[in-house]
């Protein structure tokens, strides 16, 4: 790993070159595009339930590995020759979204990281994790149950295992795998926890949303869109003074009308309007009780727009 943090300015092509993985994604091809429109020359690690086709071949500045990231070897691979990495876990649609995955996230962040470690190029590591690693905490605990989340919370492993929250579970040991290897190895990293993203293939079936009344009640229920999450990601792999967590959104659920929005973002396409029960109902504000307050005032004067490398 190099020893040195420094500072984009554009005077070395291997700066501006990283990976991005899981590239296949509605998340990992958005981040592929901005980076590219921002000079960076970029190797796009599709896994294999993945597309080629959302990331698609039209730039001399992109390379697409097939990367699976149970595989070491074929990390190592994509990593070769790049300074940083952007690193999401996208699980294969056709597994159930339970305990198992959250055995096969954590195997896929430990080989992620020790590759990064073994990778002399790789100076930063940003490892996107989710808010529900840091929201869900055990009622009866007294121990901080009163504060207002922050990045300094980490979800109750055994809570989730309770009450089968195997996003949160999956998102939680898989970043704390990942942390803990980072810090062992002397891996530059930083993490965004973000709210559920509101993509175009959205569906009520998403893991994230298991909880999803608790979540409202209690003020925690948090949405990122895709804009807002792809810059924080570059903002904070640019910017040298970010460090830790950052919890990432930029919409709170905690009223009766957002939560009506959001369940017509969710309804099949088969479904023409939501029901009475849903639409109808009391109007009062549930206190936010999350806060994103550290990347808010990181990606203050963040330019989203402007191409920082020279090409």
């Amino acid at each position: 790993m190099a020893p040195v943090s420094l500072e984009f300015d554009g005077s070395s092509s291997e700066f501006k070159r990283v990976c991005v993985m899981d590239a296949g994604g509605c998340f990992g091809s958005a981040l592929v595009h901005r980076l590219l429109q921002r000079g960076y020359f970029v190797h796009a690690a599709i896994n294999p339930h993945g597309s080629f086709s959302m990331i698609g071949d039209g730039s001399k500045n992109l390379r697409v590995f097939h990367t699976d990231p149970l595989d070491y070897h074929s990390i190592v691979e994509a990593l070769t020759g790049c300074y940083g990495l952007f690193y999401s876990f996208e699980p294969p649609s056709d597994l159930p979204f339970d305990v198992s995955m959250a055995e096969m996230e954590v195997r896929a962040a430990h080989n992620v990281l020790e590759a990064c470690a073994q990778t002399d190029t790789i100076d930063k590591v940003v490892f996107t994790s989710s808010a529900t690693a840091s929201i869900w905490r055990d009622p009866t605990d007294s121990t901080g149950s009163s504060s207002d989340v922050d990045e300094r919370n980490w979800s109750d492993v055994n809570f989730c295992k309770k009450f089968k929250l195997w996003h949160a579970l999956s998102k939680t040991l898989a970043e704390k795998t990942a942390w803990a290897l980072a810090m062992d190895r002397g891996v530059s990293m930083v993490s965004i926890n973000a709210g559920l993203l509101l993509s175009p293939d959205l569906t009520i079936t998403h893991p994230y949303l298991i909880g999803a009344a608790e979540m409202y009640e209690d003020g925690v229920f948090v949405t990122v869109d895709l804009k807002f999450l792809v810059d924080s990601h570059i903002c904070v792999f640019e910017d040298v003074s970010a460090y830790g967590r950052y919890l990432c959104f930029n919409g709170v659920v905690n009223c009766n009308e957002d939560a009506v929005k959001l369940a017509q973002i969710l309804l099949p396409p088969n479904v023409s309007s939501l029901p009475p029960s849903i639409t109808v109902g009391e109007s009062r504000m549930v206190p936010q009780r999350i806060s994103n307050k550290k990347l808010n005032k990181l990606m203050v004067d963040f330019d989203s727009e402007d191409a920082i490398l020279s090409s």
